[in-house]
C-alpha cells in the first residue's frame, strides 16, 4: 500500500513539471527563421522551464497557422494583407505586425559570374522573362537560369513589389520552397540568379550591387539600398503572458536584438 501511495504521489509530482512547463509555437518565414532559431535557443537555456517549437514553412503559412490558432507567433518576411487582418479578426485571434529587424534582399549568382551590379531596370527585365542572356547585361553569351522562391513566401511578394512592380515573373522561373534551397541552387549553376535575404548570404554565392548599391546596415538605414525591407513577428492579439516574455526578449537590446545583428540582419533597437 505504502508503495502505492508512492507511486502515485510520484506520478503527480511528474504531472505537475509537465503542467508547470510553457509550450510556445512559432512558424512561418524561412528568412526569419536563422534569427528565431538562435533566439529561441538563447530564451530556452535561460528559461528551464519553456519549451519552443520552431518551424519555417514560409510567411504565408505561418499567417495562416496563426489565423487558425495552431501557432503562437508568426515569422513573416512581408507586410500581413487587409483579407489576412480581416480573417483573423473573424476567427477572435486579431493579429497585430511587430517589426523585429530590417533586411536587404540580394540578388545573387555564383561567385564565377563576372556580373557584379545589376539596376532594378535590369533585375525585373530578367524576372520578367525579357532578358534571357547574361550578355546583355555584361556577362556571359549565356542562357539566364532564373531561380525564384515560391508563391508562399514573403521574400517572393516583397521581390514583386520592390522590383517586379505589376509585372510578372516568368513561367520560367524555377520556384524554390526555402531560403536555403535557393542558396544551394545558384551555389552548383554557374548561370542562375536568385534572391534572398542577406543572413543566408555566403561565400558559396556572389551578392550584386542594385543600382550601384551594395545592401548592408548604412544603405538600408539611409534607403539608398533599393530593395530592402522589415520583417515582423505577427502575434494573435494580446499574447499570453508567457508569449509576452519571448516577445519582450526579442525586442530587447541586449537579447533578440543583439542576436538579430549578429546573425546578420540590422536591429531595430540598439
Amino acid at each position: 500500500m505504502k508503495k502505492l501511495i508512492l507511486a502515485v504521489l510520484s506520478m503527480l509530482l511528474t504531472a505537475g513539471v509537465a503542467m508547470a512547463d510553457t509550450n510556445i509555437r512559432v512558424d512561418g518565414s524561412t528568412t526569419v527563421l536563422p534569427a528565431m532559431q538562435k533566439m529561441v535557443e538563447a530564451y530556452m537555456k535561460a528559461n528551464p522551464g519553456v519549451n519552443i517549437t520552431v518551424s519555417g514553412g514560409g510567411s504565408g503559412n505561418g499567417i495562416k497557422a496563426l489565423i487558425d490558432g495552431t501557432t503562437d507567433i508568426c515569422m513573416s518576411s512581408r507586410e500581413i494583407q487587409p483579407k489576412e487582418i480581416d480573417a483573423s479578426k473573424e476567427k477572435g485571434r486579431e493579429a497585430k505586425p511587430m517589426a523585429i529587424a530590417m533586411d536587404a534582399i540580394c540578388p545573387i549568382v555564383n561567385p564565377a559570374n563576372p556580373v557584379s551590379n545589376l539596376t532594378a531596370e535590369q533585375l525585373q527585365g530578367i524576372y520578367a522573362g525579357k532578358i534571357k542572356n547574361w550578355k546583355d547585361v555584361g556577362g556571359d553569351d549565356k542562357e539566364i537560369v532564373v531561380i525564384s522562391r515560391d508563391t508562399s513566401s514573403g521574400t517572393y511578394e516583397a521581390w514583386n513589389e520592390l522590383i517586379m512592380k505589376g509585372e510578372k515573373v516568368t513561367p520560367a522561373a524555377l520556384l524554390q520552397a526555402s531560403s536555403g534551397a535557393v542558396m544551394e541552387v545558384v551555389s552548383k549553376n554557374k548561370f542562375a540568379i536568385a534572391y534572398d535575404g542577406i543572413a543566408y548570404v555566403n561565400n558559396k554565392v556572389k551578392p550584386l550591387k542594385v543600382n550601384g548599391v551594395a545592401g548592408g546596415a548604412e544603405s538600408v538605414a539611409n534607403k539608398t539600398y533599393p530593395v530592402s525591407r522589415p520583417l515582423f513577428i505577427i502575434l494573435p492579439g494580446s499574447p499570453n503572458p508567457d508569449v509576452q516574455k519571448f516577445v519582450d526578449f526579442i525586442m530587447s537590446p541586449t537579447g533578440g536584438q543583439k542576436i538579430i545583428g549578429e546573425v546578420g540582419y540590422f536591429p531595430v533597437k540598439k
